[in-house]
């Protein structure tokens, strides 16, 4: 495990503190379950356009894009829809869902790939 120490001069509040500590245990815990590992839940649709994501960039619904609650930005991954198989590869540049049950929030571009409208079942793989 890799610790960093503060200057004493830099002040951190209790709550940013606790929000990385849970988020790098997830993604240790993510990554820890071997290449080949995926999720499973559900994908929702969102992006508005010219909204601010997460990691700074502007919102494009037409861009293959995803939000994910815990993966590093640029972690690029594959959801499977499991109704009907379609694949699609999107870059995470965002956080969320934040809605119980939900892995990871797509671009309208991307549902349209997956051939869904509003909520889907799916798997997400991280490709190396």
């Amino acid at each position: 495990m890799i610790f960093v120490r503060l200057k004493r001069s830099v002040r951190v509040s209790k709550t940013t503190r606790i929000f990385s500590i849970v988020t790098a245990a997830a993604i240790m815990g993510f990554a820890s379950q071997g290449a080949n590992a995926a999720q499973s839940g559900i994908a929702s649709i969102y992006a508005y356009k010219g909204e601010r994501t997460a990691n700074g960039e502007r919102a494009h619904p037409g861009g293959l894009t995803a939000a994910h609650k815990t993966l590093p930005f640029g972690t690029r991954v594959q959801v499977t829809n499991k109704h009907n198989g379609r694949s699609v590869v999107v870059r995470i540049n965002d956080r969320g869902p934040f809605i119980r049950g939900r892995i990871i929030d797509l671009t309208p571009a991307g549902a349209r790939v997956l051939g869904f409208s509003g909520l889907a079942p799916v798997t997400v793989a991280v490709l190396h």
